[in-house]
Formats: structure tokens, sequence, C-alpha cells
């Protein structure tokens, strides 16, 4: 494995880079964001481990600029920013999962792991369909009817979720715990703030809908309407 270590702290960096190379992986370090970006962008990594305050520009405007560079490469954010509007944050600027600090390295390894797998599962399955609907999981890329559609970080990540699992209902505590790994209290409306963006650009220029609401369960893709 192949890891781009973005982090300015030498203690971390050093602890991070010694227990992966015990773990048989080829790391490169990078202490600000003017070379991390350089090394992601001209160099092939499975997984990016960048911590958010970082010299130069933050961790959050790299991933961006990463993502932007249409650079698909899983990204976990390190950081010691543990608030709900933090991680938000964080997954929206197109982070894959975030990794609060003081951490044990048995839990990034284990995270590291997780994200190769998913992405090396996606290479295999790379095309999801229902319908006129396509989602490719490598580009990133989703497609109705044909035309293709712009989606943030965060509505593509809900949108696979729902697609992967057609048919099946998840509440917005799912949701929450499979996007984010975490969930929100009753109160927020953050899930059905993301799901009506979603909606307005998937469903709302076709006659048949796809992402349903089913009444006191949550909601769920598929070519039926549900009650």
């Amino acid at each position: 494995m192949k890891i781009l270590l973005v982090e300015d702290d030498p203690k971390i960096s050093s602890f991070v880079k010694i227990g992966l190379e015990s773990n048989d992986c080829f790391v490169d370090t990078a202490y600000d964001s003017a070379i991390g970006e350089k090394l992601a962008l001209s160099k092939k990594y499975d997984v990016i481990v960048l911590d958010v305050v970082i010299p130069g520009i933050s961790g959050f405007d790299l991933c961006k600029k990463i993502r932007n560079n249409n650079n698909l490469t899983p990204v976990i954010m390190l950081t010691s920013l543990d608030s709900i509007d933090d991680k938000l944050t964080g997954f929206d600027c197109g982070a894959d999962d975030y990794l609060v600090k003081p951490f044990s390295f048995q839990e990034l390894f284990a995270r590291i792991k997780a994200l190769i797998k998913r992405n090396r599962e996606a290479i295999v399955n790379p095309v999801l369909k229902v319908l006129d609907l396509e989602v490719d999981s490598i580009s990133k890329k989703v497609k109705r009817d044909g035309k293709e559609i712009n989606l943030t970080a965060t509505e593509y990540k809900i949108l696979e979720l729902l697609l992967s699992n057609k048919g099946k209902v998840f509440d917005r505590m799912n949701i929450a715990e499979k996007i984010w790994g975490f969930s929100f209290n009753s109160g927020t409306n953050v899930i059905d703030v993301h799901i009506n963006s979603l909606r307005n650009k998937i469903d709302k220029e076709f006659p048949q809908k796809l992402i349903h609401t089913k009444k006191g369960f949550g909601y769920v893709l598929s070519e039926e309407s549900q009650g």
C-alpha cells in the first residue's frame, strides 16, 4: 500500500509513518499543504491521510483542490477539530473518513484498509444503475437519461448508499452513521436538507421519481412509489 501522510506535527507524523511502514506500507510524508498538494497530484497513492491544521492552506481546502483536479484517491482527515460542523465540512470537501485526535494507530490502520477495500470493490463493480440513472463509482460521475448531474461530495455518497441498497429503507440515523460514522440528535434536519437537494437534482426534471419517503420509516431509492 502506498500512503501519503500530510501532517505537520513531527511526533504524530513519525508515529504514523513508523506504524504504517511496520505493516509493509510505503509512506511519503509532507509537513505543509504545498508539498502535500505536489505529491498528491504527481504520484499515485492508495490513501491520503490529511491533517486539517497544517502550514499553508487548511487540509479542508487542500482536499477540495485534490478533488477539483479529478483525483479520487480516498482521503482520511486527521484532526483535533471534533465538532459535528467540522466533520461535515470535511466530508463536504470530499473526504472519505474523519478521525479525531488522539487516536490509536490500530484504528487508523483499520480505516485505511477499509477504504482500500471499498475502493477495490468499486473497481470490480464500477457502475450502479436503476432505470435511466447511472452512477460511476470510480469517476464519481452521475447521469440520468444521459445528462450529467453535478452533486456535492455528500450528495454523491448518499445517492451511492441508496442506489447500492435499492429498495432498502434508511432512516436519518442509518444514513448519518453510514455516511459520516456518527448520528445526529433527533432535532437536526441535516439529512433532510441533503435529501431535498438530491431530489431536486435527480428527480425534479423527470416524470418517474426514484428517491421516495416511506412515511414513518425513512428514505428509499426505488422504481416504485412508497406509502
